[in-house]
């Protein structure tokens, strides 16, 4: 992690404190982005000395406060240590059980007395952690490290309980093309490139593709293991536009997983996949698409996959609608997910975050305001 080190001036905190919570937001930094948040978490014994540093690897997986708390024990620590130990964790621990359990009964659990956490929860069904372990008689302490918390995860905080987390997946030449003046476009990345752009799929709640790809390509959209058979979990499958899919579209599939979103606006399409459940989409292979959510300011994660050739062709991005590199739309890379390039064969997988400077002296603000250790005031919808 390479964000600026936000000093808190609460004496509460230590200088331990303050090295914990640093190696929980790098843990945090290793996660995967989408419909959860990037969380990371330190067991501090009382002597300041670190027992175990452990993170959140992705919906359905243990969350980071279990996660540490696993670790400290595979790394010998006694229970009688871990219960004198201090949980220092980036965000404040979940009071809900959903596809994993209550990380304040875990933390109880474990006899820990102690808790420190970066920010507040803001999903509602999740949030309340903090109340849950102080009237069990849990010292917990907020705010310390709040501003590189929140920058770790301010599009997941944009967008949490008001509309799915959106990655952007794009496959592409070395000048940007996505197919050939024809139209040819199997296969510009290799297997192994296409093999993790499958594994992203499976992470996601849905894909989302424009009638356009769908009337031009027929993708069945399903998430495929490299030998070709269908991963355990599929995503939901999404069409947007304005045109029918026809009845024979593989992407309708036979299992009731298939929604059509008749509208242009990328923020109805949101809606209408927020409302289905959906809490995080990844746009997969529609130039179109790909545009006009990157014009509305839609796109909190974009993966690009890019093969060392030049094809000239269709590009990636065509007409934003930009008459100026002032006016660009800046991204910058992202070293969650695996770090923000990754070989795959011959093939780079390049992760970026939207540059947002207003974002960012949003939550340093928010850090540096009176009250910023209290907890956050919670707001729908955060999935585990």
């Amino acid at each position: 992690m390479t964000a600026t080190t936000h000093h808190v001036t609460d004496a509460d905190f230590t200088l331990a404190d303050e090295h914990a919570m640093a190696a929980a937001l790098r843990a945090a930094a290793t996660g995967v982005r989408g419909a959860n948040p990037l969380v990371g978490a330190a067991l501090l014994d009382q002597d300041g000395q670190l027992i175990a540093v452990g993170h959140h690897r992705g919906a359905g997986t243990d969350h980071a406060e279990v996660d540490v708390l696993r670790r400290a024990e595979a790394a010998g620590a006694t229970a009688a240590q871990i219960a004198a130990a201090t949980m220092v964790v980036t965000l404040e621990p979940c009071n809900h059980t959903g596809r994993t359990g209550a990380c304040t009964e875990a933390i109880l659990a474990a006899g820990i007395r102690s808790v420190v956490h970066a920010i507040g929860d803001p999903h509602r069904a999740a949030a309340g952690g903090a109340h849950r372990l102080r009237a069990a008689g849990v010292r917990v302490r907020a705010g310390l490290l709040a501003g590189q918390a929140r920058q770790l995860n301010r599009r997941w905080l944009a967008a949490v309980g008001t509309r799915p987390f959106v990655t952007l997946k794009v496959a592409q030449s070395l000048d940007g093309g996505i197919a050939a003046a024809d139209g040819t476009s199997q296969w510009i990345t290799g297997t192994d490139a296409r093999a993790d752009g499958h594994r992203l799929r499976a992470l996601a709640d849905a894909v989302l593709v424009s009638t356009g790809t769908v009337l031009a390509d027929d993708p069945a959209l399903t998430a495929r293991r490299a030998d070709g058979s269908r991963a355990a979990r599929q995503p939901r499958r999404a069409v947007m536009g304005l045109r029918p899919v026809p009845a024979s579209a593989a992407v309708r599939g036979d299992d009731g997983r298939f929604r059509a979103l008749p509208t242009r606006d990328p923020a109805e399409a949101l809606a209408g996949l927020y409302a289905d459940g959906v809490k995080h989409v990844v746009i997969d292979g529609s130039p179109g698409l790909a545009t006009a959510f990157a014009r509305a300011g839609l796109v909190d994660e974009l993966v690009v996959y890019q093969a060392p050739l030049l094809l000239g062709g269709r590009p990636a991005f065509p007409d934003l609608g930009l008459s100026t590199l002032g006016e660009a739309i800046r991204f910058v890379p992202d070293e969650a997910g695996g770090g923000a390039a990754t070989r795959f064969g011959p093939d780079t997988r390049l992760r970026f975050v939207p540059e947002d400077a207003a974002a960012d002296a949003a939550a340093d603000d928010a850090a540096d305001a009176p009250g910023a250790a209290d907890d956050t005031v919670p707001v729908p919808d955060r999935k585990d």
